[in-house]
């Protein structure tokens, strides 16, 4: 089975960026790819008029969800689209969603982020914020699709184990994490942190990043990758703009569990007999 990550420099005009994601897309379903998965913001990169957008989308008839519906059907892909703003009511707060669409072009699920990215870096930007556009999700979410039970998460998200270990609880086969890391926390953290979620849970992780230099100043990482069950990184882009297409085998992901079943020999799971040291000693 085939599965693809695109990695793009989106930049703030949704126009443009939804013609380079066509091409990618197009590139990713002539390699065969059954699934593709788009970057984080991949239709609007610093855009300053987030809510505009978020509302224009409301209701499945804006002009990017009218998009990713044709090109879905058009090539006959699944695709988890990054993520994109999106309010779920009239005048509601503006999350930072994942749509993922089938091979008709029907919207299956919507995943909100969970974890918003409110962090001090050492690069031109400095200071991120998203909680002030942004509302944080309140669920997790796996959707079954032609290549697996896929887990989905969004960029931050990544560097919380427990929300990936809920994901694998769940049935998860496929981790996908569409991103946009920073160049900075991308050199230090984005690969490894990426292999730890793959051995973990034993799971293969599909993750598409966005890449180079943007209008708005942002530098971030690229090098989107698919990684196994076992933490091999099988397929890896460099830092500019592309399409990468790689297999994932089932039997790689019952072997590696059969092997080191780690989800049988988990004991934090909820375990009663496992209590912290004060609860013990007062049994």
């Amino acid at each position: 089975m085939r599965v693809a990550a695109i990695q793009m420099t989106s930049g703030p005009q949704p126009e443009a960026n939804i013609a380079e994601a066509d091409r990618l897309i197009a590139a990713a379903a002539q390699q065969g790819a059954e699934l593709v998965l788009l970057p984080e913001c991949f239709a609007a990169f610093g855009a300053a008029e987030l809510a505009r957008i978020a509302a224009a989308e409301q209701g499945g008839q804006g002009p990017i969800r009218r998009f990713l519906a044709d090109c879905a059907r058009r090539h006959g892909v699944w695709l988890i689209a990054g993520s994109l703003p999106l309010v779920h009511q009239p005048g509601g707060p503006v999350y930072a969603s994942c749509l993922v669409l089938d091979a008709e072009g029907r919207e299956v699920a919507c995943y909100d982020k969970l974890h918003l990215f409110d962090v001090d870096v050492a690069d031109s930007t400095g200071s991120y914020r998203e909680s002030r556009d942004y509302r944080h999700g309140e669920h997790w979410l796996c959707v079954d699709t032609p290549v697996g039970r896929v887990g989905l998460s969004i960029c931050y998200d990544l560097r919380f184990p427990e929300l990936y270990q809920a994901l694998r609880a769940d049935g998860a086969e496929l981790l996908v994490v569409p991103a946009a890391f920073t160049a900075v926390t991308g050199a230090a953290h984005w690969e490894v942190l990426l292999r730890a979620r793959a051995i973990e849970t034993q799971c293969y992780v599909l993750a598409a990043n966005q890449c180079g230099s943007h209008p708005n100043g942002r530098q971030t990482y690229g090098h989107s990758c698919l990684i196994d069950p076992w933490g091999e990184v099988t397929a890896c882009l460099p830092d500019n703009p592309g399409t990468l297409v790689a297999e994932i085998d089932p039997e790689r992901i019952a072997r590696v569990r059969r092997n080191m079943p780690l989800a049988a020999h988990r004991r934090f799971a909820g375990n009663p007999q496992i209590v912290p040291p004060n609860e013990e000693s007062s049994q």
